[in-house]
Order: C-alpha cells, then structure tokens, then sequence
C-alpha cells in the first residue's frame, strides 16, 4: 500500500495546525487513515498538544526545521509506513521555515519513488497578516520577515487562505484577488478551519501530485537573517491560587496574552505567533496571538486551584528581551486572577541556526531523477 503524505507550510499564526487537524477530520469521514506530524525549531510544543487533545495520531520532529532534520522525518514515515494502519500523512512546517519544494518535497519523491505519494505543497496564508506585508511591499519596504513570508508563497502549488470566517466575505476576497495576482502559478483556495467552508475545495487539491515544477531563487543568507530575527522562547509554568483558593485559569491567561501583546506593541516587536495552552482538571484554555490580536481558541469556565501551562513565543526581538516582557506578563496575570505561578524549568530560549539542508534538489534534477 502506497503511503500519501501532504506538506503544509506557511507563515507562524497562518493557522496550519487548525486547518491540518481540521482536514484530516474531513479525511478521516471520508475512510482515510490519517497521521499528522508537527515541526519546530524547539521542544514543547502548544501545537502537539493541541492535536492530541483532539484525537489526532500525533509525532513531531523537533531541534530544527524539516529540511535540517530530513532523517528524522523520513524515520517517522517510515515507521508510519511499516506499521500498515496509516494511508496518509500531514505533515506541518515550522512557520519560519520556506525552500520545502527543493529541499524536503523533491527528496521524498527521489527516495521513496512509487511507495510515498507526494501531494501538492500547500502554503497557508493568513488574510490579515497578507494584508499586512502588501501594505509594505506597495510602501517600498521589503524586510527579512517579508522576503521569508513572500518565498513561502511563491513556491506554493496550492495557497489556503485561512481564517475566512473570521476575515469575513469581502476581505477573504480581497486576499484570494491579491494572492492571485501576485502568485499565478498556485490553485488558491479560500477556508475556514472553523466552520468548514472551503476545505472539500482544499481536500481536493491534495488528490494531484506535487509537480514541482520551477525553482523559486532564494537568498539564504535573508532567510537565515529573517529566522535569525525571532526570539524563540517555550516555557512551562504551574500555576496555582493564593493560600489553596481557587483562581480563573481563563483571566489568568487572557491576562498573560494581552500584557505580552501590548508590550511588544510597544516595543514595536513583530509577533510570528504567541501560544498557550493552560491545563485544568476541568479542561484546558487555549489562546493564540499573532499580528492581529489574540484568539480564545478553547475555555473552561470552572475554577482551578492548579493548572499547568505551555508558552510558545516566537517574537521579533532579542531572546533576552522576551523573557522580560514574559515574566512581566506572568506578574500582571498573578495580580488579576489572585495566583501564583512558578516557573517549571528553565525556559528554552534561542534564536534559530543558518539554515543547513540535508538535500536540495532542484527542479531539473527532479524531473530527470
């Protein structure tokens, strides 16, 4: 049985991880067998959880993006492959990370040939944030963060425009008219991962295989300038009320979130995204930030006397700088929602690597392999 595996990328907070859980669903109604694999530069990862939580088969591949940790992804297929239950296979990019076609999809097809097949990479773009970067582009500026973002997009076969129901009709419009204009080449496809709008369209897509079929010019000395411009931080905490009383895990955490938001407003710190997952005996509180604002994506509305909680953060500014604002968020979150909150371990702290490759196949070389 042939194995088919679908490579999703986009820019952090495009909104990959809901969209992925959210079609492999839509796969799994229709009898496909579905596995998801996740990808970050870090350890600890909000999305992870997030996919267990919803029942999904889960592995990830962590310590560096997927064209660095090639092997690592290749052995968890493979370890997929041999155990005969999983038809297909999702497979999520860090949001940092571009060149997937001639570094991770043209190298699955030359080493598994007939036994993986390939579908068509798909580029997630948030409309909010694509309105954001053509606004720059028509201003004359072309940042790191912006040339990473665009390389992403223009190597897409399909592009998703997520998010449409929060975007609404006539902006989810405007972003399908401007990806189209600026990127002919791809089949764009407007989605909500939420209501479920778009995602037969989406599902569909998937059925051809990757053609891959032009190479895309990238400077990476830029992209690794643009990775290089993110501090990431993953942090685990435990949090608890004052004296054994209760407290509201959802005021502490929208507390958090916002205090980190205005800060880096302030700051004028670009967010790629800010996860967190707080965990109750009750149930978990999940919210998102990105450019936008922040997004309450799960709640729970009895009080907790502890909880645990996952941070992700991936911010434009010095890793030093994001611990500050962190632990001043955290003291903002304690006074507001009467807790105490310790750090559980040291924080994971860094900014990414150059850039190093496993393969990198081009075009020409895979239309003759």
């Amino acid at each position: 049985m042939s194995l088919t595996l679908i490579p999703l990328s986009g820019f952090l907070g495009a909104g990959k991880t809901t969209a992925m859980v959210a079609a492999a669903r839509l796969l799994e109604s229709s009898g496909r067998t579905v596995a998801l694999i996740t990808n970050d530069q870090g350890t600890d990862l909000v999305d992870t959880a997030t996919a267990r939580s919803r029942g999904a088969l889960v592995d990830e591949v962590t310590g560096g993006c997927f064209c660095c940790r090639f092997d690592d992804l290749a052995a968890l297929v493979d370890r997929i492959a041999a155990g005969g239950t999983v038809d297909t296979v999702m497979i999520e990019a860090v949001g940092s990370c571009t060149d997937l076609q001639a570094t991770v999809v043209r190298p699955l097809r030359q080493i598994y040939g007939d036994a993986l097949v390939v579908a068509p990479l798909t580029t997630v773009v948030d409309p909010f944030r694509l309105q954001a970067f053509s606004a720059a582009w028509a201003a004359g500026e072309d940042s790191e963060l912006a040339y990473l973002f665009d390389h992403q997009l223009a190597e897409a076969d399909v592009i998703a425009v997520s998010k449409a129901d929060v975007a609404g009709p006539a902006r989810t419009a405007a972003a399908v008219e401007a990806v189209r204009a600026r990127y002919p080449r791809a089949q764009v496809v407007p989605c909500s991962s939420v209501t479920g709008d778009g995602l037969d369209a989406l599902v569909d897509a998937w059925s051809q295989q990757s053609a891959a079929a032009w190479d895309v010019p990238i400077d990476y000395d830029r992209y690794a300038a643009a990775e290089a411009g993110l501090a990431w931080l993953n942090q685990r905490f435990v949090v608890a009320g004052v004296d054994g009383d209760t407290f509201d895990a959802e005021l502490w955490s929208r507390t958090l979130m916002e205090t980190l938001r205005e800060a880096c407003d302030a700051g004028g710190h670009v967010v790629g995204h800010v996860k967190l997952r707080t965990t109750t005996p009750a149930g978990d509180v999940k919210i998102s930030l990105v450019g936008g604002g922040s997004v309450l994506d799960e709640t729970v509305d009895e009080p907790a006397v502890q909880a645990t909680a996952v941070l992700n953060t991936r911010v434009e500014c010095e890793p030093e700088q994001m611990d500050a604002m962190l632990t001043a968020a955290v003291q903002a979150a304690d006074l507001l929602a009467v807790s105490t909150t310790v750090r559980d371990g040291a924080a994971v702290s860094f900014k990414p690597g150059y850039p190093t490759p496993v393969h990198r196949v081009p075009a020409a070389a895979s239309a003759h392999a």
